[in-house]
């Protein structure tokens, strides 16, 4: 059998299986794509797939930003 049918040259899927979109920075945060880009990634060409690939890692910070929690809401 011809294991080559199988084998292709794409980049993989950044999915984590943790699909919950952040409210304010719009994008998922389990693989950090946005909604459009999760929606588009079967059609994208292997270069613009890898290209989202390369942003991902800048895009975690906005993930980690401290909202003030109940704290922060007491006192306003």
């Amino acid at each position: 059998m011809n294991d080559q049918v199988w084998k292709r040259d794409e980049v993989d899927s950044p999915c984590v299986q943790i699909c919950v979109v952040h409210p304010e920075e719009r994008i998922c945060t389990g693989c950090l794509r946005t909604l459009d880009e999760i929606a588009r990634w079967s059609r994208m060409a292997p270069e613009e797939r890898r290209a989202v690939m390369d942003e991902l890692p800048a895009r975690a910070p906005r993930l980690r930003k401290r909202r003030g929690g109940r704290a922060a809401r007491l006192k306003g």
